[in-house]
């Protein structure tokens, strides 16, 4: 639209201005250009660990994707959740989620190609979901008479599950039916796991017994002697020629391969129990207990490594392994998903030399966020610890040369 013709005229007749009174600001046009990188926005914030997933319910169980930065956990409601996760603040997002199982979801594992996922409840069901969309894709209804408790996935084909009442089931899922159902244990099955040739089961009880079952004759082989509390965990260390069980008394105890009727030997933890196993490498294991802490211990020698991190004051439920092996993930009573930093774990060694104990009993922090996530002076601690360490060590030494007991 043109201007108005008064202001047009008086735009003509206006004379040329006077020339400027000396100033001593500079012109605008005459300043230094300012920096362009401040101008740009703020790249996004690249964390050491994705950061926590804040759930709605207390999650009983979390598995991680064997491939990708993605999660799954599910609830005490019998919901499931997916996840991505991202070093990248802002990153680590919802994918979808499911609510088919009717009551807690006990258990949840992904299929060694990252397709399926399948996951086990109170409800008595083993359900099949697609990975990508989070959609049903097949139910057994009643696979147990008692509520299902554990699950191993032993091929792409063969599953094993145990129940409260201490029943374990192994199924062919191609055919959705189960070619064994025995009942060894006189508790609930806690924990099941498999030999690399996928030949024997083991299960841990709440009977305090570790119970051996051969797949491929199908039959029960034998049951371990009874231990003074609950068998709440397995795993098979030092190439798989070891056997390590947690327990509820805060017991690791050590069984040989071919010798599962009697512990070769037993590690007790300063914990009130040690509820999950993580191998990490052959002599390297992580722990979670109902305490709150996660501990990294080695076996054979044994000893408490140090602390990697800790829902404060809250059971954790369960632990795992990222497939890049960089992080371990951790659910708890406080209904947080948390990252640890556990890249460089494998790298720890440890001396046949048994340390003295710190004088204040705390663990060494392995991670930066051992120590809690706010902590403002953890890298002050961290520094003290260190120096103080060494210390120890230069007197330990000194203690060592001399001869003293």
């Amino acid at each position: 639209m043109a201007a108005p013709a008064e202001h047009a005229a008086s735009a003509c007749e206006q004379t040329d201005p006077p020339d400027p009174e000396p100033s001593s600001e500079l012109d605008p046009s005459q300043e230094e250009p300012a920096d362009s990188d401040a101008d740009e926005p703020a790249g996004p914030k690249i964390r050491e660990t994705p950061e926590d997933i804040r759930l709605e319910a207390i999650a009983n169980t979390v598995a991680l994707h064997p491939s990708r930065d993605v999660l799954v956990c599910g609830d005490v409601d019998g919901d499931v959740y997916a996840y991505s996760y991202s070093c990248t603040e802002g990153e680590t997002r919802e994918l979808w989620s499911s609510g088919h199982h009717l009551k807690s979801c006990r258990q949840v594992r992904f299929s060694a190609d990252g397709l399926k996922l399948f996951s086990v409840s109170r409800d008595k069901a083993v359900h099949q979901l697609d990975v990508e969309r989070g959609q049903l894709v097949s139910r057994i209804r009643g696979a147990h008479a008692a509520a299902i408790n554990s699950l191993l996935l032993v091929d792409e084909n063969i599953l094993a599950t145990g129940d409260d009442g201490g029943t374990l089931k192994v199924w062919d899922m191609r055919k959705g039916e189960a070619f064994m159902d025995l009942k060894q244990h006189e508790d609930y099955i806690s924990d099941i796991a498999v030999d690399p040739a996928k030949r024997i089961l083991l299960t841990t009880s709440g009977d305090g017994t570790m119970g051996v079952f051969n797949i491929k004759r199908r039959r029960f082989e034998l049951i371990s002697e009874f231990q003074s509390g609950d068998l709440t965990s397995v795993a098979l260390m030092k190439r798989g020629k070891k056997v390590a069980c947690g327990s509820s008394e805060g017991t690791v105890y050590i069984f040989n391969w071919n010798g599962f009727g009697a512990t070769s030997d037993r590690f007790a933890v300063k914990a009130e129990s040690v509820d999950c196993i993580v191998p990490v490498t052959d002599s390297i294991m992580c722990t979670a207990s109902m305490d709150g802490y996660i501990r990294a211990i080695n076996l054979l020698p044994n000893r408490v490594i140090g602390c990697i991190g800790q829902h404060v004051g809250e059971p954790i439920e369960e632990i795992n392994k990222s497939w890049d092996s960089r992080f371990l993930v951790s659910c708890a009573h406080d209904q947080l998903i948390k990252f640890w930093e556990i890249s460089n774990l494998p790298q720890t060694t440890v001396s046949d030399y048994r340390k003295r104990k710190k004088k204040d009993g705390r663990m060494k922090s392995l991670t930066k966020k051992a120590l809690g996530d706010n902590d403002f002076f953890s890298g002050l601690v961290e520094e003290t610890e260190k120096k103080k360490e060494e210390e120890d060590e230069e007197e330990e030494e000194d203690e060592s040369d001399s001869g003293s007991d």
